[in-house]
């Protein structure tokens, strides 16, 4: 038994876990009226009100099952599994404030989400809280960027910064069924391959844990959504996802050959990256503000090129697979391997943009 045993049981503990528990908040959103209402803004295009606790779903799922797991770890409960895990369980522990405050950032990302999913806060109030939410996480939760560079204010600023872009993505990025949990979960199971070939098996762990959350949820949330996981699920998912991104130990002495390898999680989260980028720079040329929705976002525009909003959630779950798998060889590779897998990257980003140019031109003239 080794620690990738324990990465496949902790990822479909979590699902199993996330799938029992998901209709246990639908129900829960009948009761106290905490409904997505269609047609409420106009990019919106569900029919039916739909519960709107799906970020709170996965949350307490996520929370159970890393406390289940440390639990079962600590009490002997894992079989063979249980050398493996002791043998590394004073790093874990010796940590453990740190995750607490992880763990705290995530549970206020939520509690956010959820203020915001029922009483729809002003933009500047909810960016304020995600930079409080952010700086725990960087300051007290211990994630840091540092790309090497020796100004601890600089290294604060960029995390903070990183924190509060892949929030901003994700909650931008939810805008169909089953697109941002299927695309955390790709996220996060490449995260958990990089630890792993790091050595980082509780950060490998980790990812797991959240990818089985994710997925469990995702049985829910597909075409047709039973249930949203509104502001609180991509708070939730954006602010691991960023997390995970630096948790995770890019650059190896022992395996790396070149420090660039630290561009990773850019291509990992590439394409909720990319998404909102070009969501912003279409909303500042038709002179609109950038927070408010519409329906210009990647998976809206393959659905006018004629696909079915299932299909272009498949084309963008692919397209995640594709640009993030392409950038692991990064990892164990020279400077060659990093100029071979950008270019590559970089170029499924560029055809899918003049697909996409194209594909609407065409549209246009019809």
């Amino acid at each position: 038994m080794n620690w990738y045993h324990i990465y496949v049981f902790v990822f479909f503990f979590a699902a199993v876990l996330c799938l029992a528990l998901t209709p246990v908040f639908m129900k829960l959103a009948s009761k106290t009226g905490f409904y997505d209402m269609p047609k409420e803004q106009d990019h919106k295009r569900h029919k039916e009100p739909t519960p709107l606790l799906g970020g709170l779903a996965m949350f307490v799922s996520w929370s159970l099952c890393l406390a289940v797991c440390v639990a079962m770890s600590r009490s002997g409960m894992l079989g063979g599994l249980e050398g493996a895990v002791k043998s590394n369980l004073g790093g874990v522990l010796a940590v453990s404030s740190n995750l607490f405050f992880i763990g705290l950032g995530a549970l206020l990302g939520v509690l956010l989400g959820l203020y915001d999913d029922k009483w729809n806060m002003r933009a500047a109030t909810k960016l304020a809280g995600q930079m409080a939410i952010a700086t725990i996480a960087v300051t007290w939760g211990g994630v840091r960027i540092s790309l090497f560079l020796p100004y601890p204010a600089l290294s604060w600023g960029l995390s903070v910064f990183w924190i509060v872009a892949i929030m901003n993505a994700v909650n931008f990025f939810d805008n169909m069924d089953g697109l941002a949990a299927g695309v955390a979960t790709v996220a996060f199971c490449l995260f958990s391959l990089a630890a792993a070939a790091s050595g980082q098996y509780f950060v490998a762990a980790l990812g797991a844990v959240t990818a089985g959350t994710s997925v469990g949820f995702w049985f829910y949330n597909h075409h047709p959504a039973q249930i949203f996981m509104g502001d609180s699920g991509s708070h939730f998912l954006g602010y691991l996802m960023a997390v995970m991104g630096m948790l995770v130990t890019y650059y190896n002495p022992a395996q790396s050959l070149t420090k660039f390898s630290i561009l990773v999680p850019l291509f990992i989260l590439a394409i909720p990256i990319f998404d909102l980028f070009a969501v912003v720079v279409i909303r500042l040329r038709n002179g609109k503000p950038v927070y408010i929705g519409d329906n210009n976002h990647i998976s809206h525009r393959f659905v006018a090129m004629g696909m079915s909003r299932k299909k272009a959630v498949l084309m963008v779950h692919l397209l995640a697979i594709a640009v993030g798998l392409s950038v692991l060889p990064i990892l164990w590779g020279d400077e060659r391997t990093i100029v071979v897998c950008s270019v590559q990257a970089l170029t499924i980003l560029c055809l899918i943009t003049l697909i996409q140019i194209a594909g609407r031109k065409d549209g246009a003239e019809k």
